[in-house]
């Protein structure tokens, strides 16, 4: 059969630079950092006391108090995202065969939240389990996926995938092979994580994974940098909406780009380390490429993983630089953790937003906090260092990995009929 081919009209963010699609992308062009002191609970006694949370979000200017303190925070980002997504592209599905509208979801942890304060109440009280009737209803992954289908009257495919920091790109391959088997129209696609609390800031601490730069949290996300030492965990939700071409000209709809291309692999190495070789990494760009029916010379700009652990940034490098060969040097790479933080669940889809509109625009946000080379890093790569890059940008790669050694890219092109 022919495969359908999938564009992307309908986009929406909620991130810790911007809580819109118009602000997040500003601000990824003009190096704001997201980081900044943790508000949400005190932090005296933890290792890390920063990390990249949204700014002045009230879900009550967009959800009523009631429904609201029945949905996760995790599940309450994704909503506000997909609503901004949904009005982004012009839907009316009153209008549409909504039996052929799907949501396909990507969160690494869910409900974590949900959980911690649960369990806190029963663990203070004596053993009767008095447990919120919305407990479970709230935590879990995939409820995101039935709460947006519910709100909107959506009856096509409908689940949610779970690969850790892969996890919405994963949501994003299947919604692309879904929709180009003729097995649906359109598929609203993303992912959302909410991991700032106690029990993600302390679990991530005592893995040794997060970044200690408490004196200066603003510059404490530095991939590719000398003395980067973690990541910055990050929250927010980005909302992808795929839809078939035919149906998208149909209905007269804007297009950003068209998804060409999706690759996934295993690392098989170790549960969070990346493969020292970058093997995995290789791999699912290998993967993308031949399923886009492209080469490394048609890729212009990649969305790398760039989480500024010392471990993962070589590792992903060196699989650039294996893979791409001399066209690693025509790339413009950026990590645009360096401002986000790491959104975890939700990372492959805040940052293939900026890889479309990179495509869309023609110009690559930065990677900043770059002070210090460091010698493990081929010199004559471009690392978008500090201040964006206006460039032609006929298609982009993203990269996510996920602990477990997940890994997924996508690859966005320019739409041309």
């Amino acid at each position: 059969m022919e495969l359908k081919r999938v564009v992307v009209t309908g986009l929406g963010a909620l991130t810790p630079i911007g809580n819109t699609l118009p602000e997040y992308w500003e601000n990824l062009l003009n190096g704001v950092s997201g980081a900044a002191p943790i508000t949400s609970f005190d932090t005296e006694k933890f290792k890390t006391k920063f990390a990249c949370e949204l700014k002045n979000f009230n879900v009550e200017d967009f959800l009523e108090k009631k429904e609201a303190r029945k949905l996760d925070p995790f599940v309450q980002y994704a909503i506000v995202s997909t609503d901004e997504a949904v009005k982004d592209g012009g839907f009316d599905f009153t209008k549409l065969d909504t039996n052929r509208i799907g949501v396909i979801w990507g969160s690494g942890i869910g409900g974590i939240k949900t959980f911690l304060e649960e369990m806190r109440v029963y663990f203070a009280g004596d053993g009767t389990p008095r447990i919120n009737p919305f407990f479970i209803p709230k935590m879990i992954i995939d409820i995101v996926t039935g709460h947006i289908s519910i709100k909107y009257g959506l009856r096509g495919p409908n689940f949610a995938t779970v690969s850790a920091c892969a996890s919405s790109t994963n949501a994003m391959i299947d919604a692309y092979n879904y929709i180009r088997l003729d097995m649906a129209d359109v598929i609203i696609s993303g992912g959302s994580e909410a991991i700032i609390n106690e029990a993600g800031i302390g679990g991530f601490n005592a893995m040794h994974a997060l970044s200690t730069r408490n004196d200066d949290p603003s510059t404490a996300s530095r991939p590719f940098d000398r003395d980067r030492d973690g990541f910055v965990a990050g929250e927010g939700a980005g909302t992808i909406i795929l839809e078939e071409l035919e149906h998208a000209k149909a209905r007269g709809a804007k297009i950003y780009a068209e998804l060409v291309g999706g690759g996934m692999s295993a690392d098989a190495n170790h549960i969070t380390a990346p493969h020292p070789q970058g093997l995995g990494a290789k791999m699912v760009m290998t993967n993308a490429l031949k399923d886009a029916g492209m080469t490394t010379a048609d890729i212009d700009y990649i969305n790398v993983h760039g989480t500024s652990t010392p471990l993962g940034d070589i590792s992903e490098t060196k699989a650039i630089v294996d893979l791409f060969g001399e066209d690693a040097y025509k790339l413009n790479i950026s990590s645009t953790k360096s401002m986000t933080g790491h959104l975890l669940g939700a990372a492959g889809a805040a940052e293939a937003i900026a890889a479309i509109l990179a495509v869309k625009n023609d110009i690559v946000p930065p990677t900043i906090n770059h002070f210090n080379d460091d010698p493990a890093f081929d010199p004559k790569l471009n690392f978008t260092f500090n201040t964006a890059q206006k460039r032609v940008v006929r298609a982009a790669l993203s990269n996510t990995f996920g602990f477990g050694g997940h890994n997924a890219s996508v690859i966005f092109k320019k739409y041309v009929e």
